[in-house]
């Protein structure tokens, strides 16, 4: 049977189960720049609907019917749980893994064993929220569960007992406004308990509508409001909302808790030993990875800076917003200073991951280098992490400009140029992406450039044009000590590394004009390498100006001051910054390599 009007459902099978969620989940993707709107707790960063909304898509996305309820649940659980965003986007998870634990192994369940599994999912969602708050998610979940607990007995069917549960969630819904004295302030509803009444109307409208099919082909389209009203926040006590998967976890759920707490707050642990996810808040991602390294294999890490989400919703210096990646090695002043969204690469030593200059610095990188029996590798980022980005992005801004690492050196560029195409067709908003056919500081001066330029008030289209002009007149110049890690990264051949240590040569890296890494030129130590380095910027300066210029090393300070005096004598300018170089360049450069990096006027 399936879950349409017309007929009593009387029990309810995998795919009647799978079609709810995919109704529901396709409301609240149409609402998430409403949710995105009136975001104000626990944090005032403008994401719970994007939130929601990438948490519901990947069952959308990743999973199909099944007749069995108990395997759709429990792979609706295992989905939702592994690619949840925020905290409500966890609690909802949550609710699922435990109406998925609770539901024994059958194929169809009837209203009361519904209503049972449905009450007892509640514990799961307090007892993962280490300090739950009433006037939120957790209160209209609740108050549900209660409804239907208390009254399937008076209903012969599912879709009547949905229904008749609508007027208690709106109810619940609105009282949140009295609970909780910074939603009354600003006259606003919980954005996560609304996301879940949203979800539950897109079930309740499907019941109604009685088309399968149609639901199926039709694709979600996110509304687009024009931002005009802003509410206050209190101060942001902690920048990274931040979260992880840790499979196998040899920390038990209470002390896991505790350690979380000693980090950040709106802690929430949820899963099982086997999956166990979490979320808080927190200020020193790294160095609470670092503490977690030893509880088991840790396969997932977040941490989106609720500071750029916050400024995306409420102080935006401009109405383009600049995108772009780890890989661009910019000063966090910089980044802070023009309001540039970076997301991080991914780095794993064996199986546990981290991101790249977020949840793993880099003096934790060379020191894991040196320590580490697998050697790291890099990987994309992937479609869905853009995806979130554009989406909430696209709730605030009117465009979107995002600057990236050569095509030839990772998959970035090709994952953000589909997310942005999808995110721009759902949203109608121009979202340019961009491959800079460069990487480290030239990416940086790029993207410094294109930010100044928005600052000076030219349109999007502008700067994009602009842009294709300054990634022609950029330039980076490695001073690698070693081949190793290019060898071992797969940028050089095992041969061209077996010569090069037989005769100790140093190489120098660059790129050509496609973005491709290429053996510039060597020498037989550093200490001529970098002169030479030196040597080929002199004869580049001929009739040309350098604009500005980066030096960056691989935990070689002292490679980088002796380029420091030698550019600023060559240019009489300081350089923009001094930066040792992100993971994800270390991992090919290797320590000790040092580089330049210009744009010519």
């Amino acid at each position: 049977m399936t879950l349409t009007a017309g007929g009593s459902l009387v029990e309810m099978d995998g795919r009647n189960l799978y079609y709810a969620f995919v109704a529901g989940a396709r409301k609240l993707i149409e609402h998430q720049v409403e949710l995105n709107k009136i975001n104000v707790f626990p944090v005032n960063d403008g994401d719970t609907g994007t939130n929601l909304a990438a948490t519901v898509r990947s069952v959308i996305d990743s999973l199909h019917p099944h007749r069995s309820y108990k395997i759709t649940a429990d792979r609706i659980a295992e989905a939702t749980l592994m690619n949840a965003r925020g905290n409500s986007g966890i609690i909802f998870a949550q609710f699922f893994y435990g109406l998925s634990h609770e539901t024994g192994e059958f194929k169809s369940v009837t209203i009361k064993q519904f209503a049972d599994s449905f009450r007892k999912s509640v514990s799961y969602v307090y007892e993962a929220v280490a300090k739950p708050v009433e006037g939120t998610m957790l209160t209209v979940i609740r108050e549900m569960a209660e409804h239907i607990y208390n009254s399937w007995n008076k209903f012969g069917d599912f879709n009547q007992l949905m229904i008749s549960s609508y007027e208690v969630l709106k109810k619940s819904l609105q009282e949140t406004k009295t609970k909780l004295a910074i939603l009354e302030k600003n006259n606003v509803v919980d954005a996560g308990a609304k996301g879940f009444v949203v979800f539950i109307e897109g079930i309740i409208d499907f019941i109604r509508k009685r088309n399968i099919k149609e639901m199926i082909i039709a694709k979600p389209l996110a509304e687009s409001v024009l931002l005009t009203e802003e509410y206050g926040a209190d101060s942001l006590n902690f920048r990274y909302c931040t979260e992880a998967v840790i499979r196998n976890c040899r920390t038990d759920k209470v002390l896991l808790t505790e350690i979380l707490e000693q980090y950040g707050d709106s802690v929430v642990v949820a899963g099982s030993d086997q999956i166990r996810r979490f979320h808080l808040h927190t200020n020193s991602p790294a160095e609470l990875f670092n503490k977690l390294r030893k509880a088991g294999t840790i396969t997932f890490q977040k941490a989106d800076d609720m500071l750029r989400h916050y400024q995306a919703a409420n102080e935006r210096k401009w109405k383009t917003a600049v995108v772009t990646d780890s890989t661009c090695d910019l000063p966090e002043e910089l980044v802070d200073r023009y309001q540039i969204h970076m997301l991080p690469l991914n780095i794993s030593f064996g199986q546990n991951q981290y991101l790249d200059k977020v949840t793993l610095h880099p003096a934790q990188f060379y020191s894991l280098l040196d320590e580490s029996s697998d050697y790291p590798k890099s990987a994309q980022i992937n479609e869905n992490t853009f995806i979130n980005l554009y989406s909430h992005l696209a709730s605030h801004y009117e465009s979107v400009i995002a600057i990236h690492l050569s095509d030839k050196l990772s998959g970035t560029y090709f994952s953000s140029s589909k997310a942005a195409e999808k995110i721009s067709r759902e949203m109608g908003k121009q979202i340019t992406v961009i491959d800079s056919r460069n990487l480290s500081g030239s990416l940086g001066l790029i993207v410094l450039k294109a930010a100044k330029a928005i600052e000076e008030g030219l349109s999007h289209d502008e700067v994009v044009a602009l842009t294709q002009k300054w990634i022609k007149n950029v330039r980076i110049l490695v001073s690698v000590r070693t081949l190793k890690y290019l060898v071992r990264g797969g940028r050089v051949s095992r041969v061209k590394g077996w010569i090069a240590r037989i005769l100790n040569i140093n190489p120098i890296v660059s790129l050509d004009n496609e973005g491709k890494s290429i053996l510039f030129d060597k020498a037989f130590s550093q200490k001529a390498n970098m002169k030479k380095v030196m040597k080929h910027i002199r004869e580049g300066c001929s009739g040309k100006k350098i604009w500005n210029y980066i030096v960056l090393h691989a935990n070689n300070s002292e490679a980088a001051d002796w380029y420091s005096i030698q550019m600023e004598k060559l240019t009489s300018m300081k350089p923009v910054s001094v930066v040792n170089i992100s993971p994800v360049v270390g991992v090919h450069a290797g320590t000790g390599a040092a580089s330049v990096a210009l744009m010519y006027e």
